[in-house]
């Protein structure tokens, strides 16, 4: 498909793949490069392809350049399952089989970076390089949290907890599970203006915080099956522990962090990543949560130029 520069702000027209009986949505745009991998771009939570606009449009002239979205998000179906990292790990690895059919760099923001790093270290036949940008997981130092399990990837724990945070943190888990706290909590956070609060708080740049913005978040909410995704999300233990998956990782990394993310310390959790992969390649941006997204020029450049140095 053709993309101009002009549609940066505008949709990008995908389709459906269906996967294990269900439909998943992608954008491809770009064609097939004899020299150069294959892109593969990865949402966060309650995020989709259209998070990847100014990114696609940026890279698909040097790239064939592919977005998803991720099974219960976005555009793609809503199914009652169990979501959890290795289910989206699945659905990027057969993808990749299918649809791309040949190694591809896999980039992937917050929770979709998790489930980027659980292709590349699991199914190393996949991936010719992993790009992560603010990427979730839980490393295995990290202590329990109250945050409801969808959460404590996202939003770094404090390092110390007390007797009363532990009991309170059991009570706050305990409600979470009732069917009425799901349903009301549901509610709450798909109203656009707590979708639009929640971005004040991770964009570093509030001139990125569009009204379109707002509105891509808020859509999915809409889908049967939503509620569903929510809850499922929020109850589903922990996948693989970051630095498990890292101890098996043979790919090219790049890191890219928006270091003014209020949800995790970039600084102490990049030295996390070092630790387990120390050959890794990173750069720290002005910029939130979503460094691809507001500060997508620098991410485009420093993206671009990585993949053309890595070995294939």
């Amino acid at each position: 498909m053709q993309v101009t520069t002009a549609s940066s702000t505008a949709p990008i027209p995908g389709q459906y793949w269906q996967w294990r009986g269900h439909n998943v949505y992608y954008v491809r745009a770009g064609e097939k490069q004899l020299q150069r991998p294959p892109l593969l771009l990865v949402h966060g939570f309650g995020a989709s392809t259209d998070h990847w606009r100014k990114n696609i449009t940026g890279l698909y002239q040097d790239f064939e350049v592919f977005a998803i979205d991720l099974l219960g998000f976005g555009r793609s179906a809503k199914p009652k399952l169990q979501y959890s990292g290795d289910l989206w790990r699945d659905q990027l690895h057969d993808f990749i089989s299918e649809v791309i059919g040949q190694k591809t760099v896999l980039a992937g923001n917050s929770l979709g970076g998790y489930a980027c790093l659980c292709v590349a270290a699991q199914y190393p036949d996949s991936a010719t390089g992993l790009v992560l940008l603010n990427s979730a997981g839980p490393f295995s130092t990290q202590p329990s949290t109250a945050e409801p399990e969808a959460l404590q990837s996202q939003i770094q724990p404090p390092k110390e907890t007390s007797s009363l945070q532990k009991l309170l943190g059991n009570s706050v888990k305990w409600m979470f599970q009732q069917p009425l706290a799901q349903f009301l909590l549901f509610q709450y956070v798909r109203q656009r203006w707590v979708i639009r609060q929640t971005l004040e708080k991770v964009y570093l740049d509030q001139s990125a915080i569009t009204d379109q913005l707002v509105e891509e978040i808020h859509r999915p909410a809409d889908d049967i099956g939503a509620l569903d995704v929510f809850v499922s999300v929020f109850s589903t233990p922990q996948g693989e522990k970051v630095d498990l998956l890292l101890q098996q990782l043979t790919c090219d990394l790049l890191l890219l962090w928006g270091e003014a993310d209020p949800w995790m310390n970039c600084r102490e959790r990049s030295q996390k990543f070092r630790q387990y992969y120390p050959q890794l390649t990173e750069y720290f941006l002005t910029a939130g949560h979503c460094p691809h997204d507001e500060v997508p020029q620098q991410v485009n450049s420093l993206l671009r130029d990585w993949v053309l140095s890595i070995k294939q």
